[in-house]
């Protein structure tokens, strides 16, 4: 079988782009800062090519490894199968390289941005303490406020209390005006029924002649009463 038609050197091709383009990638990680969105971007890129590249290559040395129970079935002989071997573990190595390079890195960058996050959260904890102090003294101004408008609070509603309570002493009192008004009224209007009565039955035994001089006289005794009233 040709090289051409031969299903191991297909894919042997197929991963050798594979490790060319890996290396391509490789050089582009190590000339990038690794502080940078690309850095990362990459390194993601890389670790899961090289996982990708690994595994192809396992497969390929399965099938190297079922071919070398029977070189004569499929047409190898051990130099071939040798060949073969060489080439994966040449691949496997390249591929190691690249995966330990950028384990480092991948550490190196980890540690480096904690030693800034250290740093950082150092200053970011001095400025929470002066924050906190700064803080608790406006905590303590709004509470001596809040005492304040409490006190005086108090006081209005002490007032409001007074008020209230005078106006409760001064509507009893004009309830029991109002009291005593009604049943002046009741008594008065009582009266007014007695005489209103007498003076109907006097009416009534005078006769007409009588009536008469009642009112004469009744009109006499307004006419003084005005005089006296008004004139004197």
């Amino acid at each position: 079988m040709s090289s051409a038609q031969d299903p191991f050197y297909i894919v042997r091709e197929e991963i050798q782009d594979s490790i060319d383009k890996l290396q391509s990638a490789f050089h582009r990680w190590e000339q990038t800062a690794s502080n940078t969105g690309e850095y990362v971007h990459l390194t993601k890129e890389l670790l899961t090519s090289c996982e990708s590249i690994e595994w192809q290559v396992d497969e390929l040395e399965k099938t190297i490894s079922v071919a070398s129970r029977d070189p004569a079935y499929y047409g190898l002989d051990e130099v071939e199968l040798s060949r073969r071997r060489n080439w994966t573990g040449s691949a496997r190595n390249q591929v190691g390289t690249v995966r330990r390079a950028v384990e480092k890195g991948k550490s190196n960058s980890a540690a480096s941005k904690y030693q800034d996050s250290s740093r950082t959260n150092l200053y970011s904890a001095q400025d929470n303490d002066d924050f906190i102090s700064s803080e608790s003294d406006r905590q303590l101004l709004l509470m001596r406020q809040q005492d304040e408008e409490l006190d005086e609070l108090s006081e209005s509603v002490q007032r409001i209390g007074g008020v209230g309570l005078t106006i409760h002493e001064e509507l009893s009192g004009q309830e029991r005006i109002l009291n005593d008004l009604s049943l002046e009224m009741e008594t008065t209007s009582n009266r007014l029924d007695f005489v209103q009565k007498r003076v109907a039955m006097v009416m009534k035994k005078a006769g007409i002649k009588g009536q008469i001089m009642l009112i004469a006289f009744l009109v006499v005794l307004f006419i003084i009463l005005f005089v006296l009233v008004f004139l004197t």
